[in-house]
């Protein structure tokens, strides 16, 4: 596991080293990484589906800031926040969700094209 820790926009994010360039530009593509729902296989194409995964975990929203979606579970002090439009969806918001969703999402390689 190789890579470059890149502080950008507010945001940290590990780059994989590798060279090519893959076009990793404030408005390109997402690392090639997909949000999955483990038991179901189901990749998270939209807020649609991570909102009924999450409901389905006891998870709920909040509605308290206008950039955000919040999701809170009663039973922890856990916070899940990612960008209220998808497309701004990054890495580190994938994996907030994996670390407080445990062996419920992972993050994976999406499929080549």
């Amino acid at each position: 596991m190789s890579g470059v820790w890149v502080f950008k926009d507010g945001v940290v994010r590990r780059e994989d080293g590798g060279g090519g360039g893959s076009g990793s530009g404030s408005g390109g593509p997402r690392q090639n990484k997909v949000l999955v729902h483990v038991p179901s296989g189901e990749v998270v194409t939209s807020y649609d589906v991570l909102e009924r995964r999450l409901r389905e975990l006891g998870w709920e929203r909040y509605v308290y800031d206008p950039c955000l979606l919040q999701f809170h579970q009663r039973s922890t002090v856990h916070l899940i926040s990612v960008p209220r439009d998808f497309a701004r969806l990054k890495l580190v918001h994938m994996y907030d969700v994996v670390v407080k969703t445990r062996n419920v999402f992972v993050v994976r390689d999406s499929a080549p094209a």
